[in-house]
């Protein structure tokens, strides 16, 4: 029974994200209560009522093909889960599958969009060579993203607004997708993948984790980029064939790689990626900002409303394609 068709009953929410969750949803949403769990939670976190609604964060604490095969015989009676997270690929699929399912989808892209342009410029003025002590400023010579060619693989809210800044810029921004659908943000073009390759300056993924985008950016990929491109990778280590990579990375076809995300995560200091000279590697941060939880909490309360009032959710996932 949905919350809508019975909204005497009390409505129980399961949160794995800490007991901020119970202050936000009890400040707005009185006479709902909320259970703090973990992700494997026992009998007495699941003692009393049966909730019908998880707020759920992902898992990195094992390969990630194991935690998508992970069972979730406590998620019996589970009917919405909402995630901390716009991507999807970090949570048991017996989690998501035949649920109705929604992501942070839209919160995180300003924090990573602002990340992305970072890495950009710190590519064209030489960052962080330009601050070592001493350094001959004869020897420097810095570019600029003005009038340079942004290629975004994906067009999410993730890559709109990171065209939105780009534009600001006077870069030029074209992008690929799934489908052919026009783009939601002017002065951007929508092209196939081999154009963006061909033409980007600084090649940007932003797409979803998917049986399609797996290993997109591999060797034949790799083999039609722009010479000397700037790969920015804020989506998921799975896209990439890091092996293709570092030989794209040794012959100059990549100038400079900054991967906040890497396969596996953290990627260990003694992989060739770690040690390579043109290679920045952050660890999967670039989502972080100071306000982000109660973004995060923000999106999860106003959905919340909506499902007891039986209205449609934002940010709701497709859990058959993956996001």
């Amino acid at each position: 029974m949905s919350a809508a068709a019975d909204p005497a009953a009390e409505l129980v929410i399961w949160s794995q994200a800490g007991p901020k969750v119970a202050a936000a949803v009890h400040e707005a949403v009185p006479g709902v209560r909320v259970v703090d769990i973990g992700h494997a939670p026992g009998p007495d976190e699941l003692a009393g009522p049966a909730a019908r609604v998880v707020f759920a964060v992902p898992r990195r604490d094992l390969p990630k093909a194991e935690i998508q095969a992970l069972e979730v015989p406590w998620a019996e009676g589970i009917e919405w889960v909402q995630t901390m997270s716009a991507g999807v690929d970090e949570y048991p699929r017996a989690l998501l599958a035949g649920r109705l399912a929604t992501c942070l989808r839209g919160v995180q892209s300003p924090a990573i969009a602002e990340f992305v342009l970072a890495t950009m410029l710190a590519a064209v003025k030489d960052l962080p060579r330009t601050w070592e002590p001493g350094v001959d400023g004869s020897r420097i010579s810095l570019g600029h993203l003005s009038g340079r060619t942004l290629g975004l693989v994906g067009f999410g809210s993730i890559a709109q607004e990171v065209a939105r800044k780009a534009l600001a810029f006077d870069m030029t921004v074209i992008a690929t997708r799934r489908t052919a659908t026009p783009s939601e943000v002017d002065g951007v073009t929508i092209v196939g993948l081999d154009e963006v390759l061909a033409r980007a300056d600084h090649l940007v993924l932003a797409a979803p984790s998917t049986a399609d985008s797996h290993r997109l950016i591999d060797a034949a990929a790799l083999a039609k980029v722009k010479p000397g491109v700037h790969l920015v990778n804020v989506a998921r280590g799975s896209l990439v064939d890091q092996d293709a990579l570092l030989v794209a990375l040794d012959d100059g076809r990549v100038g400079r790689a900054s991967l906040d995300v890497t396969d596996p995560e953290p990627l260990p200091v003694e992989h060739p990626l770690s040690q390579h000279a043109n290679v920045y590697v952050s660890p999967h941060v670039s989502w972080s900002a100071p306000d982000i939880l109660d973004r995060a909490l923000a999106m999860f309360v106003d959905n919340l409303r909506r499902y007891l009032a039986g209205e449609p959710l934002e940010g709701i996932v497709d859990t058959a394609a993956g996001y």
